[in-house]
């Protein structure tokens, strides 16, 4: 079994979080594969994919350019066991156990009720927090900041962007997972300690909200885990 690591960069010139990022898989055995200067994470993640040449139980990431991983090798390559398993789909460090009708998965109000899963540290200027959203385990959707699954399963996946979204940087990763989830196959969020060197900011971002209504559209909201 190999491990890749797809990653895009907006520019040319990789950062310093970048750099240590891509040091530290190199270090845990992951072949890391770099798209610099994309205007599109999908067609990114999807020329990444397509190069890897991945057999089928391969593993392969799909993450940001601004995260550190915290976890040691043997608590990373563990977690990332679990996508080895039955009916798994795409695993990841946080998620929702219902995706509610605004597609919003941190959604405050599902977050108070329980149906949050796993961590995240976010270092904003300097200052390290950890945003616990609950317990790990199966979710409906995954935060995007890092996505891994067997080649198998992002093989049977439509990974490029939907035509009715505008956006090439928005839902992607709400869509890549309900996709797997809608097919039955359980997306886990699991114990990757990760630190997110960026807190995302969707005032004025028009084209996350335009992919918004148009995942609305598309989608049978709300997705729940079935207990």
């Amino acid at each position: 079994m190999k491990i890749f690591a797809i990653i895009c960069t907006r520019t040319r010139d990789f950062s310093d979080i970048t750099d240590s990022l891509i040091k530290k898989l190199t270090s845990y055995g992951v072949t890391v594969k770099v798209l610099v200067n994309q205007k599109s994470i999908y067609k990114a993640y999807e020329r990444g994919f397509a190069s890897c040449k991945a057999k089928s139980n391969d593993i392969v990431i799909f993450c940001h350019d601004d995260i550190e991983i915290n976890s040691s090798k043997q608590e990373f390559i563990g977690a990332l066991s679990v996508s080895l398993e039955k009916n798994t789909g795409i695993i990841g460090p946080a998620g929702t156990s219902r995706l509610g009708k605004n597609a919003v998965w941190w959604d405050q109000d599902l977050w108070k009720q329980g149906y949050h899963r796993g961590s995240v540290n976010h270092n904003i200027e300097g200052k390290i927090t950890e945003t616990r959203f609950g317990p790990y385990g199966q979710v409906s959707v995954l935060d995007g900041l890092f996505l891994a699954a067997r080649a198998g399963v992002w093989n049977g996946m439509h990974l490029g962007k939907p035509s009715t979204f505008e956006g090439e940087w928005d839902f992607y990763d709400l869509y890549y997972t309900s996709q797997t989830h809608t097919k039955g196959l359980k997306n886990q969020a699991v114990p990757i300690m990760l630190t997110h060197y960026s807190q995302g900011d969707l005032i004025g971002r028009d084209s996350w909200h335009k992919n918004q209504k148009a995942f609305q559209k598309m989608t049978n909201l709300p997705l729940c885990v079935l207990n």
